[in-house]
């Protein structure tokens, strides 16, 4: 029951990390997902974001972050390019797919609010959100799926074992696309392991000039979909039993 993960106020435990994610796999399955289909994953700092991961990562799946911030040409290129099955969006970014997305080959689509995952104050955020800050475009993706509801329809199903090897695609990790076009890195579980590893020895060397803290806590305002983000940062504060404080916006930091 150790905090995994905190954001705006929210704390989501190891325990219900797991069950979600557990949840979440068995929907994403459900669907007639595959090992080794891709299934991208468009949001900021947010608690469905380390829940996305884990999911489809359990699923036997592979994860392609997406930024976004994306323009619609850039997602297009990048869903076409991975050959996405499914995406996970957050409502804020939903105009971008609805504009691009007959020409993918995305067939699942997972909306999230910003407010699923904080309890009773989640309508209150998603309200601001969308009346007060006006932070949500109008948008329209016929047949979707609700974040809330896959994980309420993944909870009554049975997770199916997926054997995972080392040399499988954990995760097409996209370049920033500055000198052309965005290029999906092939990244292995065993490349994700090593790279935790070697930061795990990193840390573990401050433990012992300065002793660990009993509440060993992260700040993570480094988006998740960027390399640096997502293993230096949640996998390496999971791997440690720490508390990763998730910044949805770098700038209220």
């Amino acid at each position: 029951n150790r905090p995994a993960f905190t954001c705006m106020g929210k704390v989501m435990t190891y325990a219900e990390m797991d069950r979600k994610s557990q949840a979440f796999a068995a929907w994403l399955q459900s669907r007639g997902l595959v090992k080794g289909d891709r299934v991208a994953v468009m949001m900021p700092n947010i608690l469905q974001y380390p829940v996305a991961i884990a999911a489809i990562l359990r699923a036997g799946l592979t994860v392609v972050n997406i930024n976004p911030l994306y323009t619609p040409r850039e997602l297009e290129h990048q869903l076409k390019d991975s050959g996405a099955k499914a995406i996970i969006i957050l409502e804020n970014f939903a105009t971008t797919l609805q504009k691009v997305l007959t020409a993918t080959p995305v067939k699942h689509v997972v909306v999230a609010t910003m407010g699923d995952m904080l309890g009773l104050k989640g309508h209150i955020v998603n309200l601001v959100v969308r009346r007060v800050k006006k932070m949500v475009p109008a948008w329209s993706l016929p047949g979707h799926t609700p974040f809330k509801t896959a994980l309420a329809q993944g909870a009554a199903l049975t997770l199916k074992p997926v054997e995972v090897k080392r040399d499988d695609i954990a995760f097409l990790q996209y370049t920033g696309g500055t000198t052309g076009v965005s290029k999906g890195a092939v990244l292995m579980h065993s490349n994700i392991v090593a790279n935790v590893t070697q930061m795990r020895l990193w840390v573990e060397v401050g433990f012992r000039k300065k002793g660990r803290p009993d509440n060993l806590t992260f700040i993570c305002a480094l988006p998740l979909y960027h390399i640096f983000g997502l293993t230096v940062n949640a996998m390496i504060s999971m791997e440690l039993g720490g508390n990763n404080v998730l910044i949805p916006n770098p700038r209220d930091i």
